[in-house]
């Protein structure tokens, strides 16, 4: 659609014309008439002048076609010529009939232009410069012979006519040619505007349409009218809406919401308003019911889907608090048969005791790592932060591990400065970071092989490095470490574990607002940096320039 500023149609332009030319048509006739009849003598002259006028009024009379072939700038000059001819046949600028040099900036206002007016104007000048100059030239030449008078008359008429008529047409070529110019420009942006795919509009500050251009939306079919106000085409409940962005748009330059059309049902649409160079404001309106909907469907999914993450947490949570108690039990009595405290037990009991005890510190290990996710996952996890030496945390990690690392045949080091590294943390969450980097490593290193632990502070930094001598990861399978349930490991070794224990590591990390890195390559280890801003005291210690002390 496109609705716009009314414009004059050449139509018009014709009528306008036509009842000019016959206005003037019926004052010649009039004026010819009463010459003939008045009691004064009227010469041959000025009834041929008069006669000279009525040629371009009964030519410009309803010749519709004609004008369209020849154009309004030679209707203007024939009244301009058809002027000077009557005058010059009576007196010149002399002539009782000298307000006719008037008659070309007339056609000019009848054709409806502004452009035109320009163009009569300099006609008129024209033909007034012209009869001067025929004036001037017979004066001088009174005492030549009449055929050298006449001659040099015709001569300076002739020169004066190019000199001014090569000018003037060219400088009407000249505003025809930017004209044509200017429409087919206009014409080409209308055209790129109604093509546009939603309804562009503008606004008057009242609130009230001033034009539309391209598609209006299904919803408002027949809706879009000049001069009806923007909020009729929302629905009622929703043009409250409207008229709060209106005001917005005029105070802050722009603004925009959604809205149901009139007719409401499922369609929605939405309206960007911005506050134009002018007073008025510019706007577009298109239907974003598709993308409403599919946010609806996204908003409802994810919804869902927290809504199952959270109840698989808390199940998770309740689950482990219910295995706990029971486990319990079976880990104080199987210590109790292990350590023979009522009496001995033959070495098979005694190891089936120590079997159950050992089996049951496993599943208790991942009863806790499932229930610390669990509780982050649903945050709910709190940390206890206190002030220690996180050397002390770690230490106390080495000597549990390193019974495990001598069953594996692997070489177990710690590197931490000789002096305290106090830090602002939760002990048992530093602790668990420690194990659980430990643990693994141990666990994908081959026998033979090292596992080397380094911390250190870096400013207000906690830097832990646990570096292994496995075969590596590769990066695919970088990408997934630190997910929830994730493995990589294939066969018993990744049967051995909930895949939590990289995921832990991470949440703990981001809980103290710090990070966790992996960097691994196929057959040369893998190297799991973590630093956390909680250094109490600001100390830059590392094992080789402040010393350190091997565990």
């Amino acid at each position: 659609m496109s609705q716009g500023p009314p414009v004059t149609h050449a139509s018009e332009t014709n009528t306008r014309l036509d009842l000019w030319h016959a206005t003037w048509l019926g004052a010649l006739m009039v004026g010819a008439g009463g010459l003939l009849v008045a009691p004064v003598s009227a010469d041959a002259a000025a009834l041929a002048a008069v006669g000279v006028m009525i040629a371009p009024a009964f030519a410009g009379l309803g010749v519709t076609q004609w004008r369209r072939v020849v154009g309004e700038p030679w209707i203007i000059l024939g009244w301009g010529a058809g002027a000077l001819v009557a005058t010059l046949m009576t007196g010149a600028v002399a002539s009782p009939l000298a307000a006719w040099y008037l008659t070309p900036l007339a056609a000019a206002a009848a054709t409806g232009r502004p452009q035109r007016l320009a163009l009569g104007a300099a006609v008129t000048l024209g033909c007034l410069g012209l009869a001067m100059l025929w004036t001037l030239a017979l004066g001088a030449g009174a005492s030549r012979a009449p055929t050298l008078s006449a001659a040099l008359s015709g001569f300076a008429v002739l020169t004066t006519a190019a000199a001014f008529g090569a000018p003037l047409m060219s400088l009407q070529r000249g505003v025809d040619l930017g004209r044509r110019r200017t429409r087919a420009s206009e014409a080409l942006l209308r055209e790129a505007l109604n093509d546009q795919p939603h309804l562009l509009i503008s606004i008057y500050p009242s609130g009230k349409l001033a034009a539309a251009w391209g598609q209006a939306p299904a919803a408002l079919a027949d809706q879009v009218k000049i001069n009806r106000h923007l909020a009729q085409l929302a629905a009622p409940g929703e043009r409250v809406k409207i008229e709060l962005a209106l005001e917005r748009a005029l105070q802050t330059g722009s603004s925009s919401l959604d809205f149901s059309p009139p007719s409401g049902g499922p369609a929605r649409l939405q309206l960007h308003l911005h506050k134009g160079g002018s007073s008025r404001l510019m706007g577009s309106i298109l239907d974003i019911s598709a993308h409403y909907r599919q946010n609806l469907a996204l908003e409802a999914a994810r919804a869902e889907a927290e809504a199952q993450n959270a109840g698989k947490s808390r199940f998770l949570a309740n689950m482990s608090h219910e295995l706990r108690t029971p486990l319990n039990a079976i880990m104080g009595f199987s210590d109790i048969l292990r350590q023979q405290l009522f009496g001995s037990l033959s070495d098979r009991y005694a190891d089936y005791a120590q079997s159950i005890f050992e089996s049951g510190e496993h599943l208790l290990e991942l009863i806790n790592d499932v229930l610390d996710m669990s509780k982050i996952e649903a945050e709910r996890f709190e940390l206890h932060r206190e002030i220690f030496d996180a050397r002390d945390a770690l230490n106390a990690v080495l000597r549990l591990m390193r019974g495990q690392a001598d069953r594996a045949g692997v070489q177990l080091r710690g590197l931490s400065p000789k002096d305290a590294v106090e830090v602002d943390a939760d002990r048992r969450a530093l602790k668990q970071i420690f194990l659980n980097l430990i643990s693994n490593a141990l666990k994908f290193t081959p026998k033979g092989g090292s596992v080397t632990v380094t911390l250190q502070a870096d400013g207000s930094n906690l830097e832990l490095i646990v570096a292994d001598t496995g075969s590596g990861i590769s990066p695919e399978d970088v990408a997934r470490l630190g997910l929830p349930y994730e493995q990589t490991a294939e066969g018993a070794r990744r049967a051995d574990g909930t895949g939590l224990g990289l995921s832990l590591v991470r949440a703990f990390c981001r809980l103290h607002a710090g990070d966790m890195q992996i960097e691994s390559r196929l057959g040369e280890g893998t190297s799991v940096i973590v630093r956390l801003p909680v250094v109490a005291a600001v100390q830059v210690l590392s094992p080789v320039a402040a010393g350190s002390a091997e565990f």
